[in-house]
């Protein structure tokens, strides 16, 4: 049965906390669209070397994150807050994203790629301090499983529009000044948009409640039995890295699809925004759906839209433009689906866990949720970097190469089937045990 909505989250910490999406949504965005192809063609960078150079920073913050999320836990014991942790690090963030694509001009490849891969490791590691806190929050802020879901559905609204006007409006700038000049601009201005994020959430946050304020874990010891035991929290996690590695391959495989399968890169902007509204209009039905019929069988059904609109993807490039945007736009719906659900569950399984140990377990939680999607969403251009080079891709400076029908082949499938088959994989995981709280 529904829990009822706790009156004592009013509007503003509902709006300032989905404000931080700005960030997150930025940020894992833009990166998973526009980093691959700036370093392949602006830099020569090779398809597969540049698809290492994406997915190494990201390796890191599969350690760092739960670090990061028992940081976290410790100063929410000490000073009773996360927002220290908010702040400095989506302050990095913004800071360090405009850095990224500033393209130092060295004169070499290698020194070039190098301080991409240097700068946006040291961003990851910001967004890790950022993130971990802001997963966490939703256990903390309420006891209430139905505010829990309203907060969900507020902060996943955001997300959708984050993702509209970063992943939309990032390459309209790129290719719109086009170069070097382009990724410099664009860069500056996400992250001012994420400086903004960070700014009004924590603004919003400023009286919110905070929950019950438990002991943190002494020990890695405790933490490392936690996780094994846990095998609700460890099924959702891999569910969800697994769905956040098909959705990233996806997203690095916009640019191309734009360019070489549509044959227009003005296309990757409406590609984006037929993509995201769907999924920023069925938003708020997901929830409706998780309540008729079950939060299980919601997920389930999100799975199953992404999955038969990437198969219809898969012959765009016999099939009119019209009817391949009915597909985007199928995979949108199922997209929100998506991520509405295993973050509607989450935090009801730390609050269970956090009630049953008696301990603080929403950092380093939070730290292992984001760990383990950084993995995913790194892994995502990694994998369609192999696709490109399996295809024969020809890098460039310029970005202008002609590419051999190989080559296009392999950018339609890893646009389209090969993350539909990545999100399906995610459905025999989805059992019953998924829902039990230990």
């Amino acid at each position: 049965m529904p829990e009822p909505v706790q009156a004592g989250i009013g509007t503003r910490t509902r709006l300032g906390y989905s404000f931080g999406s700005l960030v997150t949504g930025s940020f894992s965005t833009v990166p998973g669209l526009l980093l691959l192809p700036y370093l392949t063609d602006t830099m020569a960078v090779p398809g597969a070397i540049a698809g290492a150079i994406v997915l190494v920073p990201k390796i890191w913050d599969v350690v760092f994150n739960p670090i990061a999320g028992r940081l976290s836990d410790a100063g929410l014991v000490r000073h009773g807050s996360r927002r220290p942790f908010l702040l400095f690090g989506g302050i990095g963030v913004a800071v360090l994203f405009a850095g990224i694509f500033a393209h130092p001009g060295f004169g070499d490849t290698a020194l070039d790629a190098g301080y991409v891969m240097l700068l946006y490791l040291l961003c990851a590691t910001a967004f890790g301090l950022f993130q971990v806190p802001f997963n966490a929050l939703p256990a903390e802020l309420t006891d209430s499983r139905g505010e829990r879901t309203r907060l969900t559905s507020w902060r996943m609204g955001f997300l959708a529009v984050a993702v509209l006007v970063s992943g939309g409006g990032a390459p309209g700038i790129a290719n719109g000044i086009g170069g070097v000049a382009g990724y410099r601009v664009m860069g500056v201005v996400i992250g001012v948009i994420i400086l903004l994020g960070v700014v009004l959430m924590l603004l919003g946050l400023r009286d919110a409640p905070v929950g019950r304020l438990r002991p943190g874990a002494q020990r890695w010891r405790e933490l490392v039995s936690t996780m094994r035991g846990w095998r609700s929290f460890r099924r959702l996690v891999l569910v969800y890295t697994v769905q956040a590695l098909g959705l990233a391959t996806l997203l690095a495989g916009v640019s191309y699809a734009s360019r070489y399968v549509f044959g227009d890169p003005a296309v990757q902007t409406w590609l984006f925004v037929g993509f995201v509204l769907p999924a920023l209009v069925t938003m708020p039905l997901w929830p409706r759906i998780g309540e008729r019929w079950g939060k299980l069988w919601g997920f389930r059904a999100a799975c199953i839209a992404f999955g038969l609109a990437s198969a219809g993807l898969s012959a765009a490039l016999v099939l009119p433009v019209a009817v391949s945007f009915v597909f985007v736009a199928l995979a949108g719906v199922g997209y929100a689906g998506i991520q509405v659900f295993p973050l509607a569950i989450m935090p009801d399984l730390i609050t269970a866990e956090e009630e049953r140990t008696g301990e603080t377990r929403a950092g380093v939680a939070a730290g292992v949720w984001t760990g383990s999607e950084t993995l995913g969403m790194a892994l995502g251009p990694g994998l369609f970097g192999l696709v490109l080079g399996m295809g024969g891709y020809v890098s460039s400076v310029e970005g202008v190469a002609q590419q051999p029908d190989s080559a296009v082949t392999a950018i339609l499938l890893g646009f389209s089937l090969l993350p539909g088959l990545l999100v399906m994989l995610g459905l025999p995981l989805l059992r019953r045990d998924v829902l039990e709280e230990r």
